[in-house]
């Protein structure tokens, strides 16, 4: 089709909910490793990764060999019956989370994948809200749109019942923060007087969060949801040790702490496998998607056995979570 006749189509048959970036939208035709190419030949550097998705580059050799060599044995059984792929895949990426993280359960999609993790939160602690950052993205179906805080996402409908917000703590932009507030090689042009090992701006975060807790939920919630750094937020970094007094907090009043691994994990931050790895904490329940399958659509929530068993008192079910060719493309990629 032409370049024409694929924009007509665009907009009589296509959601425009769907918006494309460019006042001349790319037409992309082909991708290998770094590079995309449009439907002229023009090649681009894909600084973005399909937002943030392409963890080892477009096409990858290795990962495009092990899907086809697995198209021609098995596309899908529902995962009620056995197959080699989820066990070798639920084995290799249980292998990476310390204890007692090693149980999986896995779903399609982000929003997938972060919508049960709220489900489990609640089901698990019996208690039902749940706080997230103010400025955070967790996806954007109707159960996780309560735990997005982000304006442009949010449609004029009912959303986000026993959902509540937090002030970020964002050292750059908030209103308390310094030079030597986050572990990061960029920092806030503002000077910091705290001392070597005292963050002045993380007591003061963690005193909105009390401040949320005492006023905003009940004695007892389900949990709390943050991305170790946020993402859609502009990149943003906490201050040191502020996710360790936050999970604290939680836990003292009963509930799980959810980290949000969709953009940080799988090696995405650089120095660590796992965002929370650089907060010294370990989660209850944690979520991943996007780099997990190189743009394969697949997503996972890894708990532990405790947390996992309370969605086996009913029935839940994922008709292509875990299939075997997303299996076999996840444990492509982990290699």
């Amino acid at each position: 089709y032409s370049y024409e006749r694929m924009q007509k189509i665009r907009e009589q048959n296509i959601s425009p909910a769907l918006r494309m970036c460019y006042k001349k939208p790319l037409l992309l035709h082909q991708g290998h490793m770094q590079w995309l190419f449009d439907y002229e030949g023009r090649r681009y550097l894909d600084l973005i990764a399909g937002i943030v998705t392409v963890s080892v580059g477009h096409c990858h050799p290795k990962v495009t060999m092990a899907t086809q060599k697995q198209l021609t044995r098995l596309w899908h059984t529902s995962n009620i019956f056995m197959h080699p792929s989820i066990h070798e895949y639920a084995e290799k990426l249980t292998a990476l989370l310390p204890d007692p993280l090693k149980v999986v359960y896995l779903t399609n999609s982000g929003s997938e994948a972060n919508d049960l993790a709220m489900f489990m939160a609640r089901l698990y602690t019996g208690n039902f809200d749940i706080i997230a950052f103010r400025g955070a993205y967790h996806g954007g179906s109707p159960y996780t749109l309560g735990l997005t805080s982000v304006g442009l996402y949010k449609h004029g409908v009912a959303n986000g019942f026993g959902c509540s917000t937090t002030m970020l703590p964002d050292v750059f932009r908030g209103p308390w923060g310094g030079s030597r507030c986050r572990d990061s090689p960029v920092q806030t042009v503002r000077k910091c007087s705290c001392s070597e090992g005292v963050c002045q701006a993380n007591n003061q975060y963690i005193e909105q969060l009390k401040d949320t807790l005492n006023t905003s939920v009940p004695k007892t919630i389900a949990g709390f949801i943050a991305e170790p750094i946020q993402g859609v937020n502009g990149a943003v970094q906490y201050p040191k040790g502020f996710l360790k007094e936050a999970y604290r907090l939680t836990r003292e009043r009963g509930g799980v702490c959810i980290s949000d691994e969709v953009q940080t994990g799988f090696g995405r931050i650089g120095s660590h496998f796992w965002g929370f790895q650089t907060h010294g904490v370990v989660p209850d329940i944690v979520t991943m998607a996007k780099g997990i399958g190189n743009g394969f659509p697949m997503a996972a929530v890894v708990t532990t056995k405790e947390i996992a068993s309370c969605l086996a008192q009913n029935l839940h079910f994922n008709t292509f979570g875990g299939n075997p060719l997303a299996c076999v493309v996840g444990a492509a990629v982990l290699d």
